[in-house]
């Protein structure tokens, strides 16, 4: 098939966060199995359609300009920055797309909803369009800082572009029923996972974190490896160290971006006040190699999300074989069974991820047959290639005049 994967998020360019490496991981996959794979993403780089080629898949960039660029500008303005988002990438993936569409007959188009890459998109060809569910804005907004206005106009373009769509897929069963809702969807929503391409995480850059550090070899270290944000469980940190910490022998590793400025704001100074500021070690954002580095090096990989559809923090920690603590948020349960490939914790219980996380220190091992059957699920259900053939075979039933969902 020829398949078009369209995301603003892709790296390295415009690569953050778990849609740029769903997409950067699912092209290659597909490209393994045969398949003739381009994707289409967000260029910062201005208007003009640039094309390079990233092994099997070719990669396309496009910008926005004139009348959508200028909309974009009063809505940023305004202070409307996520509908500002939504509108531009919806003005260039159209944009990019119909100069595409000279050059390619696609069998199918797959975009998220988190973005609202098809809401300008129209014409017979919705049937061949495909909406992955992943974070829909009305479902995560509530843990940002974000204007009345802007969450309701950002639902609604969010809405009407997953509504302009000839089928539909989830990466977890709890996003597929809780996304269905917010975006009005009333076509079924097969469930597969997002899929971990293993050999890349496997080749690992290979350093001694405990040395980079000054830690003495035997320390223990529990890693934290996300965003610095409240989704992500990153004001719960604080807490959990004043319980973890208490031991000398651990350390805890934050390796994630600080968009919002939390850590200078809140946790060092609750780290500092605590008294455990030094056995804190925050590395901010890190190349994914060493990301993966340290995850192979951690004792405890701790996930204390909000709110979550398919993390890849857990899916890296799974590949990586890090015995994992995680809160049991949205889809993360339909990952890791509590006491089969991690620990579970209720969301936000700070008492409980505290004790699931000294408990994995105390018991290596519980620990080692925790994380040896996470590398085992991996393998088995959610390497990409595997994932792939899943989503291909969907890809082909839509291709071939699959159900379409409501205007």
């Amino acid at each position: 098939m020829r398949i078009a994967l369209l995301s603003y998020e892709y790296p390295r360019e415009t690569g953050f966060g778990g849609i740029g490496t769903y997409t950067w991981t699912q092209a290659r996959a597909l490209a393994r199995l045969g398949h003739e794979v381009h994707v289409l993403a967000g260029s910062r780089e201005g208007p003009a359609l640039r094309r390079t080629e990233e092994g099997e898949v070719t990669v396309w960039r496009r910008g926005v300009e004139g009348l959508a660029a200028r909309a974009g500008r009063g809505l940023g303005h305004a202070g409307l920055h996520w509908s500002r988002n939504r509108l531009e990438n919806a003005a260039a993936m159209r944009a990019g797309l119909a100069e595409l569409a000279r050059r390619v007959d696609f069998d199918v188009v797959e975009m998220p909803e988190c973005g609202a890459e098809g809401l300008l998109l129209g014409g017979p060809e919705r049937r061949r369009r495909i909406v992955r569910l992943h974070s829909p804005a009305a479902l995560i907004q509530g843990f940002y800082d974000v204007p009345r206005l802007d969450r309701w106009l950002c639902a609604r373009l969010e809405r009407r572009a997953a509504r302009r769509a000839g089928g539909y897929s989830s990466c977890s069963a709890f996003l597929a029923e809780q996304g269905a809702r917010v975006l009005g969807i009333e076509s079924p929503v097969p469930v597969w996972p997002n899929g971990i391409d293993l050999e890349s995480a496997d080749a690992v850059e290979r350093f001694d974190l405990r040395r980079e550090l000054g830690l003495r070899s035997t320390r223990r270290i529990v890693l934290f490896a996300g965003r610095l944000e409240r989704r992500k469980g990153a004001h719960l940190l604080p807490a959990i160290a004043r319980r973890v910490l208490a031991r000398d022998d651990v350390a805890l590793v934050l390796v994630g971006d600080d968009l919002f400025g939390a850590l200078g704001r809140e946790l060092l100074p609750r780290f500092e006040a605590d008294g455990v500021a030094g056995a804190v070690h925050a590395l901010g954002r890190q190349p994914v190699e060493r990301v993966r580095g340290a995850l192979h090096q951690a004792d405890v990989a701790l996930v204390p999300s909000l709110w979550e559809s398919c993390p890849y923090a857990v899916l890296e920690a799974m590949a990586a074989a890090a015995p994992i603590v995680a809160a049991a948020a949205g889809g993360v349960p339909e990952l890791i069974g509590d006491g089969r490939e991690g620990l579970l914790a209720p969301v936000g219980d700070v008492e409980a991820l505290s004790g699931a996380v000294l408990r994995l220190l105390e018991d290596r091992s519980l620990a080692e047959r925790l994380a040896a059957a996470a590398r085992a699920r991996a393998e088995t259900e959610l390497d990409s290639t595997r994932v792939a053939e899943r989503a291909a075979r969907f890809y082909a039933g839509v291709a071939a005049g699959g159900s379409v969902g409501p205007e």
